[in-house]
């Protein structure tokens, strides 16, 4: 890949209950299953990912809103599922992403989420992979 921009690393140990850390030492997290696990506490895949979706979702909503000379202020928040998946008898996962934003009436904010949805780069890695639902309000 001849434009990459930065690279992040990070290592997990014993899968959904083990341990991961970034390089960096800034991620140092015990992970539990909390299907299997109610009783510790600690991260899981879901979690950090639902972070990583929600920040980067929300970089794009205001990259697309000052494109669009939006004045907003705005919060993300990305609900990451992990469902049975009846294909294969494996498992899946699913998102649901709840967009505030203010500054702007309902159907401009259903305007911006789906153009950041379009330019998010982790919209783009799971488009057609995974189930994807906005939910939009201006508030």
């Amino acid at each position: 890949m001849k434009d990459v921009i930065f690279t992040s690393n990070a290592t997990a140990k014993n899968g959904r209950d083990g341990h991961v850390k970034s390089d960096d030492g800034l991620i140092d997290l015990k992970l539990v299953n909390p299907a299997n696990n109610k009783e510790d506490k600690g991260s899981n895949p879901e979690q950090l990912f639902a972070a990583a979706y929600s920040a980067c979702f929300d970089g794009a909503l205001n990259l697309v809103a000052s494109k669009a000379k939006k004045n907003i202020d705005s919060e993300t928040t990305a609900a990451v599922s992990f469902l049975k998946d009846p294909e294969d008898n494996g498992f899946k996962i699913s998102v649901e992403l709840t967009i505030k934003i203010k500054g702007v009436e309902q159907s401009e904010a259903e305007e911006l989420a789906d153009k950041a949805h379009q330019a998010c780069p982790y919209s783009k890695a799971t488009r057609g992979n995974i189930k994807v639902q906005l939910n939009p309000q201006a508030v």
